[in-house]
């Protein structure tokens, strides 16, 4: 569903991306990890075709991103970390005009937009400015509107920054939902609990390129890190073996104790 070939970024003779191969498959719910700096959210606004890459293909459903950009966009809902809302339209406004630009609209339309209100308990604050909105509320308006046009891929960096307890569970429980369905989740989060439990497989992204790619049991074996759990393996192999002696330190003291 989503193959990348080749996909690089420079700026200048800085390069924020070394060349990504990259195959995710429908119904695969995959993370994409690395620490800051590391092009994660360069990657991501590539995929979405946000940004252009300097070199290399990207499909999306086997549709060239490049090539044709409007049909690779229509099927992606893309959920970027730092949202832009229109403050001064109702939560219902913004997503009828999400609606309208996808060339959606009428009862269809509608509905799914009350469904979406419905699911992230926003109906009660369907008709309120989008201004007086909590960061979470916003949050999850801006969710809404990414799946108001039934894509078949969701881009979603930290998707659960401001979110409260019932707000992170209905999001990964829709991601969940989504993947169930034959949709493909492409993840990107510091939250590594979030990853570990969620997503089918994962990359960790290192200095603009794949450390290591697999499942948590082929990427314990990469790591050569036994039972470890995601963070340990993370640090590990993204070069922070100070933070990761500390933590072994604490351990051993707390075992101790």
């Amino acid at each position: 569903m989503i193959r990348l070939q080749g996909v690089t970024k420079r700026y200048g003779s800085f390069t924020a991306v070394q060349p990504l191969d990259l195959h995710v498959k429908p119904g695969e719910l995959f993370g994409f990890l690395g620490p800051n700096g590391a092009g994660k959210t360069t990657t991501i606004r590539m995929l979405a075709g946000v940004l252009r890459p300097s070199a290399g293909t990207i499909e999306i459903g086997g549709v060239d991103m490049l090539r044709e950009p409007v049909r690779a966009k229509q099927l992606i809902g893309y959920i970027p970390d730092r949202p832009s809302i229109y403050e001064k339209l109702t939560g219902a406004e913004f997503l009828r005009f999400v609606s309208g630009l996808w060339g959606r609209d009428g009862a269809e339309a509608e509905r799914r937009a009350r469904d979406l209100l419905r699911l992230f308990d926003l109906e009660a604050w369907q008709d309120t400015l989008i201004e007086s909105y909590s960061h979470g509320m916003r949050q999850k308006l801006l969710i809404s509107s990414a799946l108001v046009h039934s894509p078949r891929v969701i881009i979603v960096d930290e998707p659960m920054v401001g979110l409260d307890p019932k707000g992170a569970r209905q999001i990964k429980d829709l991601l969940r939902n989504f993947a169930a369905q034959g949709g493909t989740v492409f993840l990107s989060t510091h939250t590594l609990e979030v990853a570990e439990a969620l997503c089918d497989r994962i990359a960790i992204l290192h200095q603009g390129e794949i450390r290591a790619l697999g499942t948590m049991a082929e990427l314990r074996r990469e790591a050569e890190a036994g039972a470890a759990g995601l963070e340990e393996i993370f640090l590990r192999l993204t070069g922070d073996e100070d933070v990761t002696a500390v933590l072994a330190a604490l351990r051993e003291d707390g075992e101790r104790v």
